[in-house]
């Protein structure tokens, strides 16, 4: 109408910008048309003149506090899935020892975990963010990862039986020292189907969680999904530790399934009941809101971080519109063509977010960070370096090197090697009890010494510590070798003072998996490539560490006779490298400014 004032707006989205969001506003002489060029993180829809959505349409953020009650319900999936990665990280190493496979060669098999997070978890995340399913962006892949968690598990848990159908072998497990090669094989299926489910699962859920939380919510939402991993934590290491299961459900033992695999099967069929009730609940309450087909297709946080002067300007120019302005007769003429041919072919065709496209984006990226961002990686991979051999190898050296026992030997060989794996789950459980805590004195940490400080004490800890296992190891085994009685089935001296050293590590574990995020987070905040793609290259930089102690630790054991003592000499270097490196090289950054990302779980 002539006589309506209301001006009416045009977003058109910028790609890669420097600046979070840059507005442009230009105004004609018809004072009810204006015009604003909008990142895509702008919060309110415009609508152009012919009444259909704008050319960048975003979901507005929830801008009404929800109840805290609504926010713990709606985020259960964490303790679900935690409950199976922690008997995972506890029982899953010594177990496939059981089934034959020898020590040299089991750290193979977690492989998986690295490829997985490398690929999976970033395509899964922006193929969430554009779900137009009538459930929800996130739900449907929450619940497609939890049955393939349930499938895996199943199969893991099983995998003795299967073999022993499909011609493993008809002795009994108890007498049987060989390998089984279709229950290992089995075994494996389900172990890379694990991992594999574990990072389609967390990354929505955490989506959904920041979806669902109001604009004062975030940290609460925060410390209730941390919460929740801290619970499917302790559950799951009590499950891992306890020696009762196969006692309490004795169906579950077979000719091929003895002590150690119908503890392990009946723990997984527990989380199986477990997960599924937390998916059920999270499904339930959380009350997604679906994404419009024209709101999927918008741009994705997949491109490189920062794009050179001249590709940004290229950008730029396909956006801009062509503005004539007749002085004389005061109107203006307004030419979209670049804008709408560039919005319409991403419409069409979209970004390529395919696993080759995301994983070339973030090595790209590499090229584009921050100079000091590069001081940060080299710090992160030195610490994963360090801390993985103790994720591969902690409930076996508990099993091998203290308790001496060992899963191919002699009966009382089993059942002492069963126990310290047992004890290495319990001493899993403290690990997470004093993660849980210091996780809130981290903030406080860094706001007084400043991250660089805190981050390097952490990896000074972490060598104390894998120095302390290979001291405890060697002192273990000289008295087990010299046939001192009362070390028969291990020191009680030399057990507590491996569950104290499970126990300190909680504290530099909660600041690993917190502060290096915030530095990045600090770092990269005008980096203009965002945020998400910032952490995915951080994320090479923890992957690929993984990826070297899983090929090599095995390999690297053996080369010096078996057991754990050198990959965790080994991470004792690698460690100190790590705290030495962050005291000279990485930036002083504010310590005012830090704000602690909530602990974290596997």
């Amino acid at each position: 109408m002539a006589g309506k004032t209301d001006s009416v707006t045009i977003r058109v989205p910028y790609r890669n910008l420097k600046e979070a969001e840059r507005e442009v506003e230009m105004v004609g002489v018809e004072p009810n048309h204006r015009i604003e060029l909008n990142s895509p993180s702008s919060s309110s829809p415009g609508v152009v003149p012919n009444g259909n959505s704008d050319l960048s349409p975003q979901i507005p953020p929830r801008s009404k506090q929800c109840s805290l009650i609504y926010l713990v319900l709606s985020c259960t999936i964490a303790a679900g899935v935690q409950f199976g990665w922690a008997l995972q990280l506890s029982l899953l190493t010594p177990y496939i020892q059981t089934l034959g496979i020898g020590h040299a060669f089991s750290s193979f098999i977690w492989l998986c975990g690295p490829i997985t997070g490398l690929v999976v978890q970033p395509c899964v995340g922006i193929w969430s963010d554009k779900c137009t399913s009538k459930y929800g962006r996130r739900r449907p892949f929450i619940l497609a990862g939890s049955l393939l968690i349930s499938v895996s598990v199943i199969l893991i848990g099983f995998s003795a039986d299967i073999g022993y159908h499909l011609g493993d072998t008809k002795e009994h497990c108890s007498t049987f020292k060989g390998t089984r090669t279709k229950a290992a094989f089995i075994f494996i299926i389900g172990f890379w189907l694990l991992d594999l489910a574990n990072n389609t699962v967390q990354g929505p859920a955490r989506a959904l969680l920041a979806d669902l939380a109001g604009p004062d919510q975030r940290n609460t939402a925060n410390a209730v999904f941390c919460s929740w991993m801290a619970v499917g934590n302790i559950l799951g290491f009590s499950s891992g530790a306890s020696g009762k299961w196969h006692e309490w459900f004795p169906f579950l033992l077979s000719r091929a399934c003895c002590e150690a695999c119908g503890n392990l099967k009946a723990a997984f069929l527990i989380a199986v009941l477990f997960l599924t009730l937390c998916t059920l609940v999270t499904i339930y309450f959380a009350d997604e809101v679906p994404l419009t087909l024209n709101e999927a297709h918008r741009l994705s946080d997949s491109a490189p971080l920062l794009d050179d002067v001249q590709q940004n300007g290229l950008e730029s120019s396909r956006l801009k519109p062509d503005i004539a302005v007749d002085s004389a007769n005061g109107r203006s003429d307004i030419n979209l063509k670049h804008a709408n041919s560039k919005v319409e072919d991403d419409q069409n065709h979209g970004f390529n977010d395919g696993p080759g496209a995301v994983l070339v984006n973030l090595l790209t990226s590499l090229r584009h960070l921050p100079p000091a961002m590069h001081s940060v990686l080299i710090v992160m991979a030195l610490s994963w370096l360090s801390w993985f051999p103790f994720f591969l190898f902690d409930t076996d050296w508990m099993g091998r090197e203290v308790y001496h026992g060992d899963p191919k030997g002699s009966t009382s060989e089993i059942k002492a090697y069963d126990q310290g794996v047992r004890e290495g789950a319990f001493g899993l459980l403290l690990n997470s009890v004093i993660l849980g805590i210091s996780s809130f004195l981290i903030e406080p940490m860094c706001q007084r010494m400043g991250a660089k400080l805190v981050w390097a004490l952490s990896n000074f800890i972490v060598f104390a510590c894998m120095a302390g296992t290979a001291i405890i190891s060697l002192i273990s085994v000289k008295e087990y070798s010299q046939g001192i009685e009362h070390v028969i089935g291990g020191s009680a001296t030399i057990k507590n003072a491996s569950l104290v050293v499970f126990a300190l590590l909680g504290f530099p574990l909660a600041i690993t998996y917190s502060v290096p995020f915030s530095v990045t987070a600090q770092l990269t905040a005008d980096s203009g490539g965002g945020q998400g793609l910032a952490i995915g290259v951080l994320n090479l930089a923890i992957v690929v560490p993984q990826m070297i102690v899983s090929l090599g630790a095995g390999p690297w054991d053996a080369l010096f006779g078996g057991g754990n003592i050198p990959a965790f000499v080994l991470a004792s270097f690698a460690a100190l490298a790590a705290g030495v490196i962050a005291i000279r090289r990485l930036p002083n950054l504010s310590s005012s400014s830090f704000t602690s990302s909530g602990f974290h779980f596997g």
